[in-house]
């Protein structure tokens, strides 16, 4: 159901549901507190439902107040969270963790299809042309330091690897983003490419924070992050730690794209040096990672490891995640065949 176009109709009402999901794409709304309102209004009709009820929200380092405020108004039964579980009783304050039941999934996944549009694109891009390879949004300050390593692996990347003799197609411009399948065939002709977990270091509960930030950057265009961060947010960047693994670094599995990536935890999925190179926070062995770049006898171990590991075990997959959530929300189809 759509409820951004209509009302729940009230013949739902007559209908025996198992199972009711508040998908990202619902909850994402809460972005915009009065959008958020008037689906949660066209949706009443959803609180006197007895199926179990599932929340799946993403991005939550930001607007968490009315999260909280909907799983408590609504019945939610089980949340879904991106988030690492150290974070979860900074960021659902307000909801009882003893009703509501939380678990980890990722932020995305692949799916079978996607798999096998890769190997076949990958049939015409068995010559990589591209030694370093990346692209990244410009994150916004009031998501922390953290999201500022995007910009900054790119460009110290840029700068070091071109003077090495390394060909390097790296850029944070948004008119060089690649769109749908253009994206699988940039990486498959890279082989490397360079990346950091997403997330961010500041929770905004209520996005106050970031409509501060947003004011006093329209006043001061130029201002340095320090200043923004004075001004706007002082004390607060990195009392939060929702840093998780991204879609991007799985896909980069699935193209034998060899990832040089920010030390960090990548959900426990990624192993440095079996599945990636791994860079320092501050960038202080870059020489030594451009090394192995060069010598280039790394690269298959790390990629095959990476392709077996993470696309050919089927663990990362959506249909992984569907069987994961019916499992743990107790309505497992396997374990309830009449259903």
């Amino acid at each position: 159901l759509n409820t951004a176009l209509a009302s729940i109709p009230s013949y739902i009402m007559k209908v025996q549901f198992d199972l009711v999901i508040f998908h990202t794409t619902f909850l994402s709304k809460r972005s915009d507190f009065a959008a958020f309102r008037k689906l949660l209004s066209r949706s009443e009709l959803l609180k006197q439902i007895k199926a179990t009820k599932i929340a799946l929200p993403q991005d939550e380092f930001m607007n968490t107040k009315p999260l909280c405020d909907f799983i408590s108004e609504f019945g939610i039964d089980y949340v879904f969270s991106v988030s690492p579980e150290s974070e979860w009783k900074k960021i659902y304050i307000d909801v009882d963790f003893e009703r509501v039941k939380f678990y980890n999934i990722l932020t995305g996944y692949l799916d079978f299809e996607t798999i096998d549009k890769i190997n076949k694109l990958a049939e015409n891009y068995s010559e990589r042309t591209i030694d370093i390879g990346y692209r990244a949004w410009r994150s916004a300050p009031w998501l922390g330091r953290h999201g500022y390593l995007k910009k900054i692996i790119a460009d110290v990347f840029n700068k070091e690897a071109s003077e090495t003799g390394l060909k390097v197609d790296i850029s944070t411009n948004n008119e060089d983003t690649f769109y749908g399948d253009e994206w699988y065939k940039f990486l498959l002709k890279c082989k490397y490419t360079i990346g950091v977990e997403g997330g961010a270091g500041i929770l905004d509960r209520d996005g106050a924070i970031k409509a501060k930030t947003d004011m006093y950057m329209k006043e001061n265009p130029n201002a340095t992050y320090e200043e923004i961060e004075d001004a706007c947010f002082a004390g607060l960047d990195g009392t939060l730690n929702l840093f998780t693994i991204s879609p991007r670094h799985l896909e980069a599995c699935a193209t034998r794209t060899c990832q040089i990536l920010v030390k960090g935890r990548y959900n426990g999925i990624l192993v440095p040096m079996k599945h990636y190179i791994e860079i320092n926070p501050d960038l202080s062995n870059i020489d030594a990672v451009l090394n192995m770049v060069k010598e280039d006898r790394l690269r298959a171990e790390i990629t095959d490891n990476a392709y077996k590991d993470i696309v050919e075990s089927n663990n990362y997959t959506y249909q992984s995640m569907v069987r994961f959530i019916l499992n743990k929300s107790g309505t497992d189809i396997d374990k309830n065949p009449k259903r």
